[in-house]
């Protein structure tokens, strides 16, 4: 995921000020599989005394090694079973049914899901749709469910590649907000008008979903409260506390972009 993703710039806000109310400041680097040696001469050099990590995906792995080698972590995701390392995220199947359950609600029923559903975060926000559907009685179109990774620059090929297809849709979830401004773009261009025709639901309420045409109505998720978990958590865990998971609460934000048509 690109640092410039307005929502990850929001969370590294928030976590350096909560390090700054307690005299400590942030190292950024990237992660990667091969990073470990590195990671470990930081420790031994006394640079950091714990890693706050944004974000599994293909991670998910490698963080149980740290966190079994003793490796003060605390991870911003998914809690997942077989999980050792400390977790601080959104409740994120409760957000995928609350977008999914208002499109419902306004008298959707083709209602399409943008999302990687295999990634950790973005599959519970799935799964929560196919929740929201199911207790509609909505069947679910496999045709309806496109596949897009958080930050991927291809997403306007993606797009238009999946919106060429002309199939009929009353309503899109995308599991950002980002894919949800880049959707009613693209819907724009193609003379499809955003409530009217199609309405969008996003996910993370950017600081941008406020002030887009038409606003989007998302699910926020609060970064504030995340960033101050996350270096909360971190601090228990490098006193020996053992394994903690919190999950944040989310909450449906109504704009614009999924109202009465």
């Amino acid at each position: 995921q690109s640092i410039s993703d307005p929502f990850l710039l929001s969370i590294l806000g928030s976590i350096a000020d909560a390090l700054d109310a307690r005299g400590m400041s942030l190292m950024l680097t990237r992660m990667r599989g091969g990073k470990q040696p590195s990671l470990t001469a930081m420790f031994d050099s006394g640079q950091v005394s714990g890693l706050i990590i944004i974000g599994q995906l293909t991670m998910h792995e490698h963080l149980k090694h740290l966190a079994n080698q003793g490796f003060p972590i605390v991870v911003w995701g998914a809690n997942l079973p077989d999980a050792t390392y400390s977790v601080v995220g959104g409740d994120n199947e409760k957000g995928g049914y609350l977008a999914t359950q208002h499109l419902i609600e306004r008298g959707c029923k083709r209602i399409a899901f943008f999302g990687d559903t295999s990634h950790p975060e973005a599959g519970l926000r799935y799964a929560g749709y196919q929740r929201a559907m199911a207790a509609a009685g909505y069947p679910i179109d496999a045709r309806l469910v496109q596949s897009f990774l958080f930050g991927d620059v291809r997403i306007r090929e993606t797009i238009n590649g999946w919106l060429n297809q002309h199939m009929a849709i009353d309503a899109i979830f995308a599991s950002s907000d980002v894919t949800a401004i880049s959707l009613m773009g693209a819907l724009g261009e193609r003379g499809v008008a955003v409530p009217k025709q199609v309405k969008v639901v996003g996910y993370d309420d950017i600081i941008f979903a406020a002030h887009v045409r038409p606003s989007l109505t998302t699910i926020r998720q609060s970064t504030d409260q995340a960033g101050h978990a996350l270096v909360d958590v971190l601090f228990d865990v490098i006193q020996g506390a053992p394994r903690q998971v919190i999950t944040l609460p989310t909450e449906l934000i109504l704009r614009d972009s999924a109202l009465w048509s």
